[in-house]
Order: structure tokens, then C-alpha cells, then sequence
């Protein structure tokens, strides 16, 4: 499978804002509790310093978003959020995605990049994080609340670029 990342454009709209959704509906990963909608997707998608499309035989597979993860003195680290369509996980597209994304924040002169809420669960992730180089570097105990109401901890994870 040739996985290819390219830059966002608002035509790629409908097909990441479905992925960004079903992972909102999942509630495993992203904090948002509710969908967007295509227009409200596509202006949060274009606001970032960059979102990112990983590309199979034309159809996306895949985006991530990287942005300040502050603001003023501290927004040298970036921030970067991962969605992979459910039919395409295990193929490596998350290692894509996540590769990239640390190529374009030094690209971008961020000097690190923080991921402040993995989900501890979250075992795929955690695990390309820690292979790639990142560090725990806190946990906030009880900081998710899923669907049935129950906590679970998150992990904060930072690699120097």
C-alpha cells in the first residue's frame, strides 16, 4: 500500500471532517463531544499551521492537524492531533502521519512537539509514540470521561525536534 501525505485543501472537506466525527462518536481519542459539521470542519481544518491528508490510491486515508500548543512564550512546541480511517489502521498510516508531522513542525520552527491528552488506553498510539521517540512526561489521573460516564487517565507526551 503507497501511503502519500499532502497538504489539506477544502476539497479533501467532506471526507476528513467523516473521520474527525466517527472518532468524536468512538469517544477514545478526541475531546470534543459533538460533530462538525462540513463547513465548521473545513474552517477549523484550514485555521491550523497545517493539516496534513495521508492519500491512498486517492482517497484519504488519514490528516492530522499541527498547531501552537500555546500561546506567546511558549508557542515554540506544536501540538499535532491523528485521525486514520477505521478501514485503513494497521497498515501504518498513524506511523505516516505521525512522521510527517514531525517533519513539518521543525519545518515550521517549532522546537518540540506535546501531545496533552492520549487517552491511556490508547495502546496503538502510545505505542508509535514511545517508538518514535516521544516521553511520558505526566499523567492526569481521571482526565477523560467516556460515553458511559466512567474516567480515565491521560498521558502527556513530548519529544525535542
Amino acid at each position: 500500500m503507497k501511503i502519500i501525505c499532502k497538504p489539506y485543501t477544502s476539497d479533501e472537506a467532506d471526507r476528513v471532517t467523516e473521520v474527525w466525527n466517527d472518532i468524536v462518536r468512538d469517544a477514545n481519542a478526541f475531546p470534543q463531544e459533538t460533530a462538525f459539521t462540513k463547513n465548521e470542519a473545513d474552517a477549523f481544518f484550514r485555521s491550523q499551521t497545517a493539516t496534513v491528508c495521508a492519500v491512498v490510491n486517492g482517497e484519504v486515508a488519514g490528516f492530522y492537524i499541527l498547531h501552537d500548543n500555546n500561546v506567546g512564550r511558549c508557542s515554540h512546541t506544536a501540538n499535532a492531533s491523528y485521525g486514520v480511517d477505521k478501514k485503513f489502521r494497521g497498515y501504518g498510516v498513524g506511523k505516516i502521519l505521525v512522521t510527517d508531522s514531525l517533519t513539518k513542525a521543525k519545518e515550521c520552527g517549532y522546537l518540540g512537539l506535546q501531545y496533552n491528552a492520549v487517552i491511556k488506553s490508547n495502546y496503538g498510539a502510545i505505542t508509535l509514540y514511545l517508538k518514535l521517540g516521544f516521553n511520558v512526561i505526566g499523567t492526569i489521573p481521571n482526565g477523560y470521561r467516556k460515553n458511559d460516564g466512567t474516567f480515565e487517565d491521560l498521558l502527556i507526551f513530548h519529544k525535542t525536534l
